[in-house]
């Protein structure tokens, strides 16, 4: 490419291209076709291939190939993957290019070879390589001082797309990792009190629409505290963590369970099954094995809609007035008002 009015529209196609691919790509493998067919096309490259590094792996995988074979693909990506001494892998390794190494061919024909480190900004002056993007040109090739420059550009196009990729994934699994955190309780997994207060009024409000039924249990650890002041938290978070796992194997899929409290528990069940679920899951808890010398069991307290309560506060309100009027361990109480 010794042409300079041939180099710049070149290097006008791979900016045009590379720009709109950044702004407006729907994903990485768009995005890099879109960069590196350009840039091959502008540099006269008959093939390419772009290997991403994953900074908690160890070599480099193969994202994409242009211009070769694919029966040939899979083999391309064993010999370079498995080669720390490969000079795509050193590329990578030591963040140093090479401009021109002979290259044998699948057909045994002679090649010449580039390969470029993508390598991105990290923060603080740190630098990070997130792959190599190699491109082969039949038989001899010299690059030139201005082809450099473009293969350059290309490559930090090409670095920039899966750098802002990367980025966009992370901030997607954060979110949703944010969101899965803001509905759970850290501890059991379970639906928090947040949670379980919105389903609720959900619940409530749709039963109301429908006129049916809303059950509300609640279920407390017996001797909770006597438990942690005999064999301490670990054995404590032990018990709530079994007995949230009892709970959410014995509910329904249209139930919803959640921790309110320290030892507290909240089953919500559309229709008028809350007492049914809530023997299910006592007589689950009941085949768990002490800990600590301790038995593990629970008591609930059982409210319906409407008859024991008309909105969220006022049926969680009947279900711990049922449970604090249990007599003994391991009993389910019911509002007297809505018992038959």
């Amino acid at each position: 490419m010794s042409d300079t009015p041939g180099v710049a529209i070149g290097s006008l196609s791979v900016l045009s291209a590379g720009a709109a691919a950044l702004a407006r790509a729907a994903d990485l493998d768009t995005a890099l076709a879109v960069i590196v067919e350009t840039g091959a096309a502008a540099t006269g490259a008959s093939a390419a291939a772009v290997f991403g590094q994953d900074p908690e792996r160890e070599g480099v995988e193969l994202l994409m190939t242009l211009g070769i074979d694919d029966d040939r693909v899979g083999a391309f990506a064993e010999e370079v993957a498995g080669n720390p001494d490969h000079p795509i892998s050193i590329a990578a390794l030591d963040r140093s290019g090479t401009l021109g190494r002979a290259v044998r061919g699948p057909d045994g024909a002679s090649w010449t070879g580039v390969d470029l480190p993508l390598v991105v900004a990290a923060g603080n002056g740190v630098e990070d390589c997130v792959g190599v993007l190699t491109l082969g040109w039949p038989g001899e090739h010299e690059v030139t001082t201005v082809e450099e420059t473009l293969l350059v550009g290309i490559a930090d196009l090409t670095a920039t797309a899966m750098a802002m990729f990367r980025l966009s994934s992370l901030v997607t699994e954060r979110a949703e990792w944010y969101e899965r955190v803001s509905h759970t309780d850290a501890l059991t997994g379970l639906a928090n009190a947040r949670t379980v207060r919105r389903v609720l009024e959900l619940e409530v409000a749709r039963a109301q629409r429908q006129g049916s039924d809303v059950s509300v249990a609640v279920f407390d650890v017996d001797d909770f505290k006597q438990l942690n002041a005999d064999a301490g938290s670990r054995a404590g978070d032990l018990v709530l963590r079994q007995v949230a796992s009892i709970l959410a194997e014995s509910v329904r899929l249209v139930d919803t369970i959640g921790r309110v409290g320290a030892d507290e528990f909240v089953l919500i069940a559309p229709g008028s099954a809350g007492v049914t679920v809530a023997r299910r899951i006592m007589a689950g808890i009941t085949k768990l094995d002490p800990v600590e010398g301790h038995a593990v069991s629970v008591s609930a307290g059982v409210a319906r809609f409407p008859a024991d309560g008309t909105d969220a506060d006022g049926l969680l309100m009947a279900a711990r007035g049922a449970l604090d009027s249990v007599a003994q361990p391991a009993s389910i109480g019911e509002v007297e008002t809505a018992s038959s």
